[in-house]
């Protein structure tokens, strides 16, 4: 493989790699606070789609980001109504909202677009184009926000705050302070990383939004976020690696077998499922490594 190659699959890792690390990220401030979220495929599909709805019939690209921000916030307060007022099962309460995200986002993209719950292509005005070498603004924020988060949570009082949170409510509790408050405020910033991760795929890395677009990558966020062991730089450096998997199994398609194999094309099932059948052995590997919150998806019932 030349330089020129090199450089190409580099810069396609990044791109690839972009939903993930927003997606990471959202995660990460969730659990740090003790919450759990399997919602972030859900949430991150669902603001997909509205940048996409929002984009195509509009016309304005800050009006597509600020829907699929919009929609993002609510599906995590959502979330935390459920989860942090009601004490709700954290766990069912995330596969619904992904489950919900699924079927509202094809529903409501058939009733309005009558195009298989696709969305119109949108024109260039919508999109997020090139910034600088080739990367679009969205792919330079989500790196930015890797240091960003670092900072927030192991360098400011309230990122100490946060992290008690996920430990020791009963403490923070104790201290004066509101837990239910820190949950909300994790779960605010969450659903805007999500909502960032959804537009990006809509109106940077896409041209319309179109069913299941999110295709995994809101578990496989998930994964790195378990797999960096719950810190920003870990995350970044596991979406890094599946998105370098996933931009592999790009290339490979088409790719002929050496002829003690049998020549002919390497079957295209078999190269998608790459990058997800690597999230799974890795993250099967290092799981018993690495320690969740100690309070993570226990409900917080404030003593009398």
């Amino acid at each position: 493989m030349d330089e020129a190659q090199l450089t190409s699959l580099f810069a396609s890792t990044l791109r690839v790699s972009t939903p993930l690390i927003f997606c990471a990220l959202a995660g990460l401030l969730s659990e740090r606070s003790g919450v759990i979220d399997l919602g972030l495929e859900g949430k991150m599909l669902l603001s997909a789609f509205a940048a996409g709805a929002a984009g195509a019939v509009t016309g304005s690209l800050t009006l597509a980001l600020a829907t699929a921000l919009l929609v993002g916030m609510a599906m995590s307060m959502l979330h935390g109504y459920a989860c942090v007022s009601h004490r709700g099962d954290q766990v069912v309460l995330g596969i619904a909202l992904t489950m919900t995200a699924a079927g509202l986002s094809i529903v409501l993209g058939i009733a309005w677009f009558k195009q298989g719950g696709q969305t119109p292509p949108l024109p260039d005005t919508v999109r997020v184009g090139p910034w600088w070498l080739g990367h679009n603004a969205l792919v330079y924020l989500a790196l930015a926000m890797v240091p960003a988060i670092w900072f927030l949570l192991y360098r400011t009082t309230l990122g100490l705050r946060l992290r008690a949170t996920g430990e020791n409510p009963a403490m923070v509790d104790a201290a004066g302070l509101s837990v239910k408050a820190l949950r909300y405020g994790a779960l605010a910033c969450n659903g805007l990383l999500c909502g960032l991760a959804g537009s990006y795929l809509v109106l940077a890395q896409g041209a319309n939004f179109s069913p299941h677009m999110t295709a995994g990558r809101g578990y496989m966020a998930l994964a790195a976020m378990i797999f960096g062991k719950w810190h920003p730089l870990g995350a970044l450096g596991a979406c890094i690696l599946f998105g370098f998997l996933d931009a592999v199994a790009i290339r490979l398609q088409g790719v002929p077998l050496p002829p003690e194999l049998g020549g002919g094309a390497v079957p295209v099932q078999a190269i998608q499922a790459l990058p997800y059948l690597m999230t799974v052995i890795l993250l099967a590997g290092f799981m018993g490594h690495a320690r969740a919150p100690a309070a993570l998806g226990i409900p917080y019932v404030k003593e009398r």
